[in-house]
């Protein structure tokens, strides 16, 4: 977090949070009062001091003062970056590069979930095309368009082999899981409530 976010915590600690201002949409805009965030200093001020909390609630602190955010899916959205080594890396939607993922799901709504360092998130829809060209079969051979789109839209048969998704070196088993699984698999609160008698701005 900035240190000037941290000063402010330690001289004023007990400042009532925010609750159903700010919200994080799957493509990694940040909404205040459903209207998107543009303005570049303020988009890298909350993705500097964005963390969670003991219980999975994800909040901006904004100086002495916590703002939840709603989360339209998951607490991060991945965009694909090109290395200098070739192939693919990623970077979150906070701006923070990504060392890598170690593991990846599709869910039942066309999404791509990877878990890294950070934690969990969806690739952008508009970077998934460019990451399923390196999926492959569970040998690693390389999959035709047709099947690729199967994967999308179908879920395989049981005991079917699994295809990998090569990333950054590493061939990722791809799951499968439900989007509605997902908040309690991964354990975070999608939309922060205060708790009963709790002060709020």
């Amino acid at each position: 977090m900035d240190e000037l976010v941290l000063r402010a915590l330690r001289k004023w600690p007990d400042v009532p949070a925010v609750y159903g201002w700010l919200g994080l949409d799957r493509r990694g805009s940040w909404l205040l009062r459903g209207e998107r965030i543009v303005h570049p200093t303020l988009i890298g001020f909350i993705g500097r001091n964005y963390a969670c909390d003991a219980v999975g609630r994800w909040y901006f602190q904004n100086g002495p003062q916590r703002v939840f955010v709603a989360l339209a899916y998951v607490p991060y959205v991945y965009r694909t970056v090109p290395l200098q080594s070739g192939g693919l890396g990623l970077c979150a939607h906070t701006g923070v590069p990504v060392n890598g993922a170690t593991a990846a799901w599709l869910d039942d709504i066309g999404g791509l979930l990877l878990e890294t360092e950070l934690g969990v998130g969806v690739v952008h829809d508009f970077d998934l095309p460019e990451l399923l060209a390196s999926v492959c079969g569970p040998s690693g051979e390389a999959l035709e368009d047709d099947a690729i789109e199967r994967l999308l839209t179908h879920p395989p048969h049981a005991g079917a082999p699994a295809p990998r998704l090569q990333l950054a070196g590493h061939a990722l088993v791809i799951s499968r899981i439900g989007s509605a699984e997902v908040a309690t698999r991964f354990g975070f609160v999608p939309e922060p409530r205060p708790a009963a008698g709790e002060p709020q701005c």
